[in-house]
Parts: C-alpha cells; structure tokens; sequence
C-alpha cells in the first residue's frame, strides 16, 4: 500500500510540475518598445492584451511606449526590450547595415496617416511656403524623419528639420512658435483641428512614393528572435487576429476611445479615414525599392541593401497552413 501511495504521490507531482512547465510556456513574456502611444497602428498590443487576444496565444507583454521610432529602435538594439513597433523602415535599415543586431519580422504601416499642420493665425498656407522655416519630426531615423526630408526635396523648399518628439510635446512647440510647421498622427491633434485651432498644410500622402511604401516595420533584437522564435511567431498570430477585432468589433472601438479619452465617432473616424486595414497588415512589405532610395537619399545607407542583405533583414513570420 505504501508503495502504491509513493507512486501516486510521484505521479501527480511529476504532473503537476509539468502542467506548470506548460503554463510557464504558454504565458512567455515579450518586451515591447511601442512608438507613441494612442496611434491607432500601434493599438493593437495594448487593445489586444486588454482583451485576452495575445493570452489566448500563450504570451504576455510587457509595453514601453517611446518618443518615437528612433528610440524604439535603440531599445531594441540594446535589447533592453524583445520587439520594437513602428520603427522606420530606412532608420531601421541603416542600422541594419552598420551592423546592430535587429532584424523586421512584420509590417507595422505601409502608407500614410501623419498630417503637418500650422496655428491656424499662421500666414502659411502649404508647404511650398516653408522656405527658411522649421519643420518638426518625431526622433532621428524615425519614418517622420524621412517623410520631412521628403517633403523638402518633393516641395524643393530650404527648410530646417527639427526633432521635437511625441505629437503632444510638438503641439505644444508648435503652438508656442518654437517650431513653424508641427506633425501629428491621429487621434491627436484631430480636436484643436476640428475646433480650428490648427491648420494642415501638409499630408506625407502628398509625396507619392509613401502612399503604397511600408514606412513603418515591426522589428525584433536579432538575438530574441533566435531564441524566441516561436513565441515572435505566436505574437504575429495574435496581432493579426487583434487586427480583425478591431476593425470588425464595435466593442474595439469603444476600448480604443476610452483608451485614448477621445469620443468614439472620432476614434470610429480615425480608423476609417486614416488607416485602411489593408495598410496595417503585417503580412505586407511593398515599396522595398522606394523605402530604400529614400533612405540612401536620406543617408541612412550608402545604397541598396542587396538581395543577401534583404533576405537576412527581413524575417517575416508567415501564417502557419
């Protein structure tokens, strides 16, 4: 009898310390770096976790909302966090070729949203008018980097770029003529815009190489990825079924509205006018030849990455059939 005891005892704590091995395995944690929060292409880590999308796939996440792109990508590159989103695709390139071990996984934007906009007492109309004048961007190698540098060659002003960090410090900045010309991206500064407080002069749409160019990359420390590999894969998984929440869901757009405190016709409008689902999948890199002129005339890179350098950049995490 006490041999039979010994052997159940055993068998159900071998058990037991195998169901706990699972359960540490299916709630692995990943770092995120996030740039700015409350846009809604970046929503879908805090929305999805908020609605157990990313648990269901085994994961828990650990979110640091930056400045911008240009910090999430140091971030990563220091591997002080697993996972960067919203990192510039020719920042993150440039990187990339100087050897920092960061790799994409993901699309985070391809296309558009950001507006550049002026007080609305400000004589300036459009962006042909910026010649001698300031003009805001988020952090150094970030997409607003590059989209400034586009729009002074596009709209062939001398103008001086400014880094001026999240869209609420470059309102402020903006409104107190610390900068001429500010940039947001939706929902902020859709407000002061509808009150008539501010003016937009300028759209990136405008230049267009960026309206069907992936300008944003999720990206990944090459060393996580190596080691996480399976867990980098479940969290694409997850992003994309979050994304289909989220643009299929009313319930996600009440989540996102109290999210960010903003009413929800106009957290429904910046979904609907501002990012096409289609623009948001993870799935989709397009405008690779664009993205890498930009960042050459940007001096991101020397030149083009070659095929050998593209293949080992970009590892995208397709849908297991």
């Amino acid at each position: 009898m006490r041999l039979i005891k010994t052997f159940t005892l055993a068998a159900i704590t071998a058990g037991a310390l195998a169901w706990g091995a699972v359960e540490a395995r299916a709630q692995e944690t990943l770092k995120l770096a996030i740039g700015q929060r409350g846009n809604w292409e970046n929503a879908m880590p805090e929305l999805g976790q908020n609605a157990g999308i990313f648990k269901k796939h085994g994961l828990n996440l650990e979110l640091l909302y930056t400045q911008g792109g240009g910090e999430t990508q140091q971030a990563v590159i220091s591997g002080s966090v697993d996972i960067g989103i919203g990192a510039g695709t020719g920042g993150a390139m440039g990187a990339f070729v100087k050897g920092a071990p960061i790799r994409a996984f993901a699309n985070s934007m391809t296309g558009v949203a950001e507006f550049w906009y002026v007080p609305s007492n400000s004589p300036l109309k459009t962006m042909k008018d910026a010649a001698g004048k300031s003009i805001a961007f988020s952090t150094r190698g970030s997409s607003t980097n590059t989209m400034v540098l586009a729009f002074i060659k596009h709209f062939g002003v001398d103008a001086k770029p400014v880094a001026t960090g999240n869209p609420a410090s470059t309102f402020t900045q903006t409104m107190t003529n610390q900068v001429d010309i500010g940039w947001s991206s939706p929902p902020f500064g859709l407000e002061a815009l509808e009150r008539g407080r501010i003016r937009i002069v300028a759209r990136g749409s405008e230049v267009p190489a960026f309206r069907d160019q992936t300008v944003r990359v999720q990206i990944v420390n090459a060393n996580a990825l190596q080691q996480k590999k399976d867990a980098i894969a479940r969290f694409v998984q997850a992003w994309r079924e979050t994304l289909d929440w989220m643009y299929s869901d009313p319930a996600a757009i009440k989540a996102y509205a109290e999210w960010v405190n903003v009413p929800e016709p106009l957290a429904l409008r910046v979904r609907d006018e501002f990012y096409p689902k289609d623009k948001l999948n993870p799935d989709r890199i397009s405008g690779l030849d664009e993205a890498m002129a930009d960042a050459v005339e940007s001096k991101f890179i020397p030149a083009p990455l070659t095929k050998e350098q593209i293949d080992q950049f970009f590892q995208l995490q397709t849908v297991k059939k």
